[in-house]
């Protein structure tokens, strides 16, 4: 019986000694898959800054992914492009700046989260990143993507816009699983 208290108390202290490591490298995972996400998005942008003028068509698949390269001073499809610049400044800088590291903030202090959640997150997050960069350095988002497959005909978007689009369906298909499973089984 001893025995078994004293190899508990060691299990207990080797719990204490790895339990910090596995937030730090949780931690760590979360903070480069937002800075992997936005520095994809930031490569793709340079090489379309780069290798492309403005409103040049290259057909990738056919008429189907064409590259095309613009400057959006708005948001997502260039809602607010006409706002006053200290308006704009407020609602496309500042606020998304807030909301980003308020993001980030939460998925650092909440260790219990479903891993698809979590995903999601860090998606919506280096998306966003990425294109709030353009937006502070730049003065605009470099756009370089259309989609026009049948009846999917996209706006001109970019990698940062494809990076939100995929965490938020990784959110709502976590909410999703969530209600679909007790709530023991959805936090794996």
């Amino acid at each position: 019986m001893f025995y078994f208290r004293i190899q508990r108390k060691q299990v207990m202290f080797i719990a204490e000694l790895i339990s910090p490591m596995k937030q730090k490298i949780r931690n760590s995972f979360i903070l480069l898959l937002v800075l992997a996400n936005a520095g994809c998005d930031q490569i793709s942008k340079n090489v379309a800054r780069e290798q492309l003028d403005y409103y040049e068509t290259v057909n990738v698949i056919g008429e189907h992914l064409i590259l095309t390269k613009i400057e959006n001073t708005g948001a997502f499809l260039s809602a607010g492009d006409s706002l006053d610049s200290s308006v704009k400044f407020l609602f496309l800088s500042i606020l998304p700046l807030i909301a980003l590291c308020y993001g980030i903030y939460y998925l650092l202090t909440h260790s219990q989260l479903p891993r698809l959640l979590v995903l999601g997150i860090c998606f919506v997050i280096g998306g966003g990143l990425g294109n709030l960069y353009d937006r502070i350095i730049f003065g605009s988002v470099t756009d370089f993507l259309h989609i026009d497959f049948f009846v999917i005909k996209t706006g001109i978007f970019n990698l940062a816009d494809v990076s939100i689009m995929i965490g938020m369906i990784m959110i709502i298909i976590n909410l999703y699983i969530k209600r679909l499973l007790p709530a023991t089984e959805s936090d794996m």
